[in-house]
């Protein structure tokens, strides 16, 4: 594993890792002021995240095809064709936002299904309308996440979420409680406030675009683009497998937690508890695929496929490092963990022996994230998409639906059924073995044949000169 590419992907992944971690505690300040303002309040602004969130990510997925796009050019030297496809990627923005506007504005289909009582679900659609005006800037500040991360300038990204973090709290603080002469709008106004702080962010990123010199090459404000059907099919021949892979592990997590909820409040919240920390830890895996999407698609652009190869290796190998020691110690600590979650001791109980799962899990998750992050940067989304679907929505879901409510035989295995949260959690393991092993062969094949093509050509072009 060259030393280089190691101090690369880590060079671009921590800026990444930080700005993610800062997005995450946008939702932590909203669940404590939420709680603090009023249980409804609260009960609210979970529901109200878990739709937007389902939607949005399917959205900001397609976008994540601008990634590799620019990786390659950047890679391959032509920094004013990046201008173009980023003048089409926010026309794309644009129209998804439209698509957004549907389900927010009549979320009826998830609230039937969550059957909410009258005065919460009014707190619910009150909360998504105010959510809904953060869409646009969310998706455009997007683009110039995606492009920003793909010319290896990852730390302006890191800056701006950060500032967007140092402004939710007060924002919230003045439009929930009806401070400095705004209304008090309670969980709704923690809705306004992120709509606030992803266009102050999204303003701020393109300013910057607009003034910074390092940007000025890649001549992104040098002409006006109408949208071009061409452009936009390669970006979305990409991006949409790839909204729907997030769409696949979004939903799958989501009636996970909806069939487990049957099993009552205790392991509802236990499994809340280990679902945190998966997410928590995930983090990590998730940067290091970022950053080494982008070395691979930079190489390839250049055309060197072998370090584009060794680059994904290297992420690979890195993150999996990170994934043992990570999940030796939610293993060996499952039981303090679990106790800085909850007080109860039975609670405790449930949610240690569900985090002793999430240390097994988080292996595969970590091998998954890399690879298919590095399958981007080959340009490839198709497949993965595929086998996601197979593992997490067949294995993972069908077969924790199996094993954890319906009951099936398992004697040869030692394991009585129906299993519970446990089985739930035991399926979405072997999900993930299957998808992690699929895609990692498939990761071989892909970046095997583009070495063994480019060497092949390579040396037919040798025998020509020879002949000549």
């Amino acid at each position: 594993m060259s030393r280089g590419l190691v101090r690369e992907l880590v060079r671009l992944g921590w800026p990444v890792l930080i700005a993610q971690l800062a997005v995450m505690a946008n939702s932590v300040i909203d669940t404590i002021m939420a709680g603090r303002y009023g249980t409804l309040d609260l009960a609210a602004v979970g529901i109200g995240s878990s739709i937007y969130f389902s939607v949005f990510v399917a959205l900001m997925g397609v976008l994540l095809a601008l990634t590799p796009i620019v990786a390659h050019l950047y890679g391959a030297g032509r920094p004013a064709d990046i201008g173009e496809e980023l003048r089409q990627s926010a026309w794309l923005a644009a129209a998804l936002a439209l698509v957004s506007l549907a389900p927010f504005a009549y979320p009826e289909p998830f609230l039937a299904v969550a059957r909410l009582e009258p005065a919460l679900e009014a707190k619910v659609r009150a909360y998504l309308h105010a959510l809904a005006w953060s869409v646009p800037a969310s998706l455009l500040f997007r683009v110039f996440y995606s492009f920003s991360t793909a010319i290896s300038r990852p730390r302006t990204v890191m800056a701006l979420t950060l500032v967007g973090l140092a402004l939710k709290a007060p924002l919230n603080w003045v439009f929930m409680y009806g401070n400095l002469g705004a209304p008090e709008l309670g969980s709704t106004g923690c809705g306004l406030a992120t709509a606030l702080v992803s266009w102050i962010v999204c303003a701020l990123a393109w300013a910057w675009c607009w003034f910074e010199p390092a940007y000025r090459p890649y001549r992104v404000f040098a002409r006006w683009s109408w949208p071009n059907a061409k452009a936009l099919g390669r970006i979305l021949s990409l991006g949409l497998p790839i909204g729907l892979t997030f769409l696949v592990d979004v939903t799958g997590f989501t009636f996970m937690a909806l069939f487990i909820a049957r099993l009552g409040a205790l392991y509802s919240a236990a499994h809340q508890i280990a679902a945190n920390l998966a997410a928590l830890t995930f983090m990590l895996p998730l940067a290091l695929g970022n950053a080494a999407s982008v070395v691979v698609g930079q190489s390839l652009g250049a055309g060197q496929p072998a370090r584009a190869r060794a680059a994904g290796l290297a992420g690979l190998a890195l993150a999996l490092a990170c994934a043992v020691l990570v999940g030796a110690c939610l293993y060996l600590f499952a039981d303090g963990i679990a106790g800085l979650y909850a007080g109860d001791a039975g609670l405790r109980r449930v949610a240690a022996g569900l985090i002793a799962f999430v240390a097994v899990y988080h292996l595969f998750d970590a091998v998954q994230a890399v690879v298919v992050n590095v399958l981007r940067g080959y340009k490839r989304a198709v497949v993965p998409m595929l086998i996601y679907a197979i593992a997490l929505w067949g294995v993972g879901l069908g077969g924790g639906y199996a094993i954890g409510l319906t009951g099936v035989d398992l004697a040869l295995l030692g394991l009585s059924t129906p299993m519970g949260a446990p089985g739930f959690w035991l399926a979405a393991i072997a999900s993930l073995v299957l998808a992690s092993s699929l895609v990692t062969a498939y990761f071989l094949r892909v970046s095997r044949a583009a070495t063994t093509s480019v060497a092949s050509n390579s040396r037919r072009s040798a025998g020509a000169a020879l002949r000549r």
